[in-house]
């Protein structure tokens, strides 16, 4: 009575199903007016296009259905501003990083903005739960004339659960051009055998979260006067920095309290994005949610 039940295969035979997500927007600028261009979209990415609020440029926000990534699951995002274009892309929600039976979650974000552009990439928190191994490359190619401003945060372990990340692989890299060039890189590399950085005092003393933003455009001594403006007197439970890499504005933050770094890193968008471009000095409503 059993003939027609297949028998269990052995563990190293099943076949896992991991997740191939694409999100490709370009924006067009004509007459004043931005359009989009171009859309491509993969499961499980999907792109939302809440309606801007007030002055903010055309919207569009990313959003994972899976609910989350797990080793062996690649994701690729790419977003072009073309000339006079402007845009701001958000993600809908916090970005959840499982435990890994040895793959590497594969993320890789492509942002590129021409002459007359402007173009904002804002993130939500990336949570790594221990044993997540996360490697992720967020490329940017801007020309003379742009104006692009992109960020990441990542947050170890699930501190709410009492969990803390101890083991895992958390591989952050940056690659920022100019009219071609390569004007800056930076990578942050935490594994098991690194990850007492994380608790040492000469590497995040104990910080659970930690921040990057870069600024690229043409006036870079009045985004690093309007950066520093923001970040004093932000509290102690908080530390950032900025500083200029040719001519490329860079922001750091961390903190013990996922929190609090994400208070201080949305305070810093709105003001950043009200000084430098003139644009609303608030976040969108799913940043609040």
């Amino acid at each position: 009575m059993y003939d027609d039940i297949l028998p269990f295969e052995p563990a190293a035979a099943i076949r896992r199903e991991w997740a191939e997500g694409r999100a490709e927007l370009r924006f067009a600028g004509k007459g004043g007016v931005t359009r989009l261009d171009h859309l491509y979209q993969h499961s499980p990415l999907r792109v939302l296009f809440p309606a801007p609020r007030g002055a903010d440029p055309v919207t569009a926000s990313l959003v994972t259905v899976s609910g989350g990534l797990v080793g062996g699951d690649r994701i690729a995002v790419e977003v072009a501003a073309e000339e006079r274009a402007e845009a701001f892309v958000h993600a809908q929600a916090a970005e959840k990083v499982y435990r890994s039976a040895g793959a590497d979650v594969d993320v890789r974000v492509s942002l590129s903005a021409e002459a007359g552009s402007w173009l904002e990439y804002l993130p939500q928190e990336t949570i790594l739960f221990d044993g997540s191994r996360l490697v992720r490359r967020t490329r940017v190619d801007v020309v003379p004339g742009a104006r692009l401003l992109a960020g990441e945060i990542g947050v170890f372990g699930r501190g709410a659960s009492g969990e803390t990340w101890r083991d895992g692989l958390y591989h952050e890299c940056w690659e920022v051009r100019r009219a071609g060039e390569l004007i800056w890189k930076d990578v942050l590399h935490l594994d098991e055998t690194s990850v007492e950085a994380l608790s040492g005092a000469f590497g995040f003393d104990g910080a659970t979260a930690t921040a990057t933003a870069v600024y690229a455009g043409d006036d870079p001594a009045i985004s690093l006067a309007t950066a520093r403006n923001l970040l004093a007197g932000g509290g102690e439970t908080v530390i950032s920095a900025a500083t200029l890499v040719d001519d490329l504005l860079v922001v750091r933050w961390l903190a013990r309290e996922p929190r609090a770094l994400r208070d201080a890193f949305g305070k810093f968008w709105a003001g950043f994005r009200s000084g430098i471009a003139g644009l609303p000095g608030a976040l969108p409503r799913l940043w609040h949610v």
